[in-house]
């Protein structure tokens, strides 16, 4: 029996491994280059298919860098607080990159990932193109 449940096991893991990669994006501009951890959900699986792509990106509210997708991308589940270098959509074509810790009102931020680099680089005034594309 024990070694019936352990052959399962294996074979569970074996299946489910490929499925928990972390998807990693680049995003760079002028000002410089950070990648970025996506989460695994619908949002996210549609933005990986729109890539590579440029987003004109305004600041807003001294707190995040935000631009339009060309397209919309799916619902998925929203949380109110996000932290220094929350990926994440406001709404559905609208991509945020937090350079700050927050709280936004309802409906709240779909997640799509976290960069791993300093986003400290997007504190600055003015507007930013940046560039997302596929990690390999």
């Amino acid at each position: 029996m024990l070694n019936l449940l352990l052959r399962a096991f294996v074979i569970t893991l074996g299946l489910i491994g490929p499925a928990m990669a972390q998807e990693r994006i680049l995003i760079s501009s002028d000002w410089g280059k950070v990648t970025a951890e996506l989460v695994d959900n619908n949002a996210t699986r549609s933005l990986v298919q729109m890539l590579p792509l440029s987003i004109e990106m305004r600041d807003h509210l001294r707190q995040e860098k935000t631009g339009n997708l060309p397209s919309h991308l799916p619902a998925v589940e929203r949380q109110l607080d996000f932290s220094t270098g929350t990926l994440g959509l406001w709404s559905s074509n609208h991509f945020v990159i937090y350079y700050r810790d927050g709280r936004v009102p309802q409906p709240g931020i779909i997640l799509l990932g976290r960069v791993t680099g300093d986003v400290s680089m997007f504190d600055r005034p003015g507007p930013v193109t940046v560039r997302v594309e596929r990690m390999r």
